[in-house]
């Protein structure tokens, strides 16, 4: 259970923005800093994926008995996937301390007069099926104080990829697209910028059946519409100073359908439109907080996307730009690692956000824990003797 070091493995648990698979890490925290013993990323069923996008995007209505069932349902995948990982490592669930899951965001709304955040991924599932201790609902703790809830990456961004004097940008390509700022003087400042892979995926599995483009290959097949564009990057979103955070609930199909010229536009086109909307509010968003920084480590599924890479390349330039692999942090596995070390920043009862980020009042513990079943105590050795 929880003790005053909490050193040991833990066990990261996401499904990001793209719900493109349940990511799992094992680390290990036995030398204070986290280092990977294993990953996978265990894929969601396509209907069920399908039901929790149309969800996430509005697209759809969902009762409450429907709810219920679905976190459940989503909970026992996440158990599924910390299992798979367990088994790929030939790790027992007895030598890990804790898993730290995220779950799968349905809504995030961190502004109005009641504002929350709900991820799916019943907690008590996956602690009951691994039999370990597992810390969740990480989020909410931060709203609470006035905070977004996100994004809660970049403290780790900060203990893994800070250089001394020097001012370098994390950027986070998933569903949605953020960026850390690690600044020269150890400030640290970071924010959605929007879509990244979300409007991209969507659109691309509508008009091709693929889950995503592979490779920017649809997108390079069409032509940038300029007056979609900019009509895109007048959304008010991107004109919001941070603290600042999205999701899908925002930036879906339903908002890219609401502009007149969608109608006028082949698929490939507004696919091309689509990838250079993320690269401008990518790059705006840098030169607007980061406009000294040197260089940009990126990570997250749009790292693979080549036609997205090389224009981001283009746009920042002089800047250099690079996967974090190449300073030995996995760039598909970094979030779930996140969530490893929020996990054990709870077991030691320290914050897991930073106010200058999320906007909240103060430093926060985040995370509720939910104990794993006792282990049975084995029966009683009956020795037998003359009476």
């Amino acid at each position: 259970m929880i003790s005053s070091t909490a050193d040991g493995l833990y066990l990261g648990l996401i499904s990001g923005t793209s719900a493109d698979s349940i990511d799992a890490a094992l680390i290990d925290f036995g030398r204070g800093a986290p280092e990977v013993q294993g990953t996978l990323a265990h894929p969601w069923p396509t209907a069920l994926r399908e039901r929790m996008l149309a969800l996430a995007q509005d697209e759809a209505a969902l009762d409450l008995d429907a709810y219920g069932r679905l976190d459940v349902e989503v909970g026992h995948h996440f158990a599924d996937a910390a299992l798979a990982l367990l088994k790929q490592c030939s790790v027992s669930a007895e030598a890990v301390r804790a898993i730290g899951s995220h779950g799968q965001t349905l809504r995030h709304r961190p502004t109005g007069r009641y504002p929350f955040t709900l991820q799916l991924g019943d907690p008590t599932v996956i602690a009951e099926r691994c039999g370990i201790d597992v810390v969740a609902d990480f989020r909410r703790a931060d709203i609470a104080a006035g905070g977004q809830g996100a994004p809660l990456l970049p403290a780790l961004h900060a203990m893994l990829l800070t250089q001394p004097g020097q001012t370098r940008v994390v950027l986070n390509l998933g569903g949605i697209a953020n960026i850390t700022v690690l600044a020269a003087d150890g400030g640290v400042l970071g924010f959605d910028t929007g879509p990244a892979n979300g409007l991209l995926d969507a659109w691309c599995l509508r008009h091709s059946g693929e889950p995503f483009d592979r490779d920017g290959t649809f997108a390079a097949s069409g032509k940038i519409d300029t007056p979609l564009l900019d009509a895109l990057l007048a959304d008010p979103y991107f004109a919001l100073p941070p603290p600042k955070s999205t999701g899908r609930e925002y930036f879906h199909l339903n908002w890219l359908a609401s502009h007149p010229r969608m109608a006028a536009l082949e698929p490939a086109d507004v696919q091309a439109t689509l990838l250079e909307l993320t690269a401008r509010s990518v790059t705006a968003a840098i030169a607007e907080q980061a406009p000294h920084s040197t260089d940009v480590l990126t990570c997250g599924g749009g790292t693979h996307n080549g036609a997205l890479m090389q224009r981001l390349r283009e746009l920042l330039a002089p800047r250099g730009v690079c996967s974090t692999a190449e300073h030995g942090i996995d760039a598909d596995f970094l979030e779930a690692t996140a969530f490893a070390w929020l996990a054990r920043q709870r077991l030691l009862n320290l914050p897991g956000n930073l106010p200058a980020v999320t906007g909240a009042r103060g430093p926060r513990v985040l995370g509720a824990i939910y104990l794993a079943p006792p282990v049975p105590e084995p029966p009683a050795r009956i020795v037998s003797g003359a009476s």
